[in-house]
């Protein structure tokens, strides 16, 4: 049976350490939300920011849009916020119900992009230039070291929708010598490309779309999906069977989402700092 992979005490770890190095800022960051639309997730997921935000001291706006906002009206407001010294951080809340994400995300100042999805925030990361690492990479490597198993020369499968999210994690895995490689959910001969993983990261979101006849014995699972079920709950992409073969899984709820919450206050101190190396 898996041993699961908790995040939480791991989170509470670095928000308290961000809280300690805001204390001794002589301002506090300040962080804005652009929330747009109705979406019952997207508001959730921004409440819990805010209150990561408040609790280790960092000064929160929200902006909230219509679902049906045009598109400029949203970028004329993150070109008023990129200007604003008192604001470090922006983050604009995934997915947008009607408008351009890449354009709108395109609009933001490269060191305020705190979830690190500018193009030349990719671009930072993959020269090994000073910038902000996605929050939900840095969650997925900190899960996958927690279990403090050997990762030099191990492969991993990143599976998600979009190439774009496996990009930055990959990234951070070759730098410690892992090997690894993007599959597609409905990629060909995805069987047998899932069967060669030492370690697993999955974002499909679809419940239950890994099962334990695609996995080997012994994988490091990292399950990123969080989707509601008719009670109320949440549960990853991983079959509850999963957990028969593999060695280690991460939680859901509990594993990956408290920490990319964390790492997400931790990038606004960063960026503070880096803007503040700049004046």
């Amino acid at each position: 049976m898996a041993e699961l992979i908790r995040g939480s005490a791991i989170a509470h770890r670095i928000l308290e350490k961000t809280k300690k190095q805001i204390v001794d800022m002589n301002q506090p960051p300040g962080l804005v939300a652009i929330l747009v639309g109705n979406d019952k997730a997207s508001h959730l997921y921004v409440d819990l920011k805010e209150r990561a935000a408040k609790e280790v001291g960092i000064y929160f706006e929200k902006l909230v849009f219509p679902a049906d906002v045009k598109q400029d009206v949203i970028i004329e407001a993150i070109e008023e916020l990129n200007t604003r010294k008192d604001i470090h951080g922006i983050l604009v809340q995934l997915p947008l119900p009607n408008q351009d994400a890449d354009a709108v995300i395109a609009a933001l100042h490269p060191d305020k992009d705190i979830d690190g999805f500018h193009q030349i925030s990719q671009e930072r990361l993959t020269d090994d230039r000073p910038g902000l690492v996605p929050p939900v990479a840095l969650a997925v490597m900190r899960l996958i070291q927690a279990t403090n198993q050997s990762l030099k020369e191990k492969h991993a499968v990143v599976v998600s929708n979009n190439p774009i999210f496996a990009e930055p994690i990959l990234k951070l895995m070759h730098a410690i010598g892992m090997g690894g490689n993007y599959v597609a959910p409905d990629a060909g001969a995805f069987e047998a490309k899932l069967r060669v993983a030492d370690i697993l990261v999955v974002a499909v979101g679809r419940p239950g779309f890994i099962t334990k006849s695609l996995l080997k014995e012994g994988v490091i699972i990292i399950d990123v999906g969080t989707n509601k079920t008719d009670d109320g709950g949440l549960v990853g992409d991983c079959d509850a069977d999963v957990r028969e073969i593999a060695g280690f899984k991460s939680a859901v709820p509990g594993g990956v989402g408290p920490l990319t919450v964390a790492y997400l206050m931790n990038n606004v101190v960063k960026a503070k700092l880096m803007q503040e190396r700049q004046v």
